[in-house]
């Protein structure tokens, strides 16, 4: 069987499948030597992330299948609500999300200890946007989420990386170092643009690549066509 990678996380995470997104581009990068398995719940905090987790990643010895080469763990957009307007519903506030983040991550290592796992950061805000499209009735007529909070809950997350001793993609910091990231990165204030998940493609790849999980060190799936005996075309599948 192929290897895994999890995709853990929310609406950004969900939408990555989709044209040009981010979970797509690993799945193409990582064709025929790992499975790019999608694990995303729109809408989701770390609080109903940690209420999920165990049926979301059944118990290893449970499962019987092989550990997963990475897990990508990418929540705290929604925490970042505020919890004064129409999106309060989905705050936590920012000490229970990095406990939240603890315990994701300690269930993921109980699960899989040799599993490189990676946080990604909420991105950045763009509040103008989020007036613009909000998802539900706005009657205040006011962000439900800022790019300083949205900073708050990135900095978190970096500090529960550290903790835990595991990686991190700060894309908080990345995509602001870009001078028209508002209109280059996020279509509506919060989730990407083709732009910006190429942006997450990139940086999730230097992680993993600085991981050890590399096309270099991994196995293709089955013979490829230039391996194939064009006289006895079946003696490659008898390996």
């Amino acid at each position: 069987m192929r290897p895994k990678i999890y995709l853990f996380g929310d609406s950004i995470t969900e939408e990555s499948f989709g044209d040009g997104g981010w979970g797509a581009s690993l799945a193409n990068h990582f064709s025929r030597t790992v499975d790019v398995v999608l694990r995303g719940y729109s809408g989701y905090n770390t609080r109903w992330a940690l209420k999920v987790v165990d049926r979301v990643f059944p118990e290893a010895e449970s499962s019987g299948a092989a550990a997963p080469v990475a897990v990508t763990v990418f929540f705290g957009a929604n925490d970042a609500c505020l919890p004064d307007r129409y999106g309060a519903f989905q705050h936590v506030p920012l000490d229970e999300y990095k406990r939240n983040l603890h315990s994701i991550v300690a269930s993921l290592k109980k699960r899989w200890p040799s599993t490189l796992i990676l946080l990604i950061t909420p991105p950045p805000i763009d509040e103008v946007q989020r007036i613009r499209y909000p998802y539900v009735e706005n009657p205040l007529g006011l962000p439900e989420r800022t790019n300083e909070a949205a900073g708050a809950f990135a900095k978190a997350c970096v500090e529960t990386a550290g903790e835990c001793g595991i990686s991190v993609v700060d894309l908080w910091t990345r995509m602001q170092h870009y001078p028209d990231w508002r209109n280059a990165f996020l279509r509506d204030g919060l989730h990407l643009t083709q732009e910006g998940n190429k942006v997450v493609f990139e940086e999730v790849m230097k992680k993993l690549n600085e991981g050890g999980l590399s096309l270099n060190n991994l196995a293709i799936d089955l013979p490829i066509l230039s391996d194939i005996d064009h006289v006895d075309p079946l003696k490659a599948f008898q390996q």
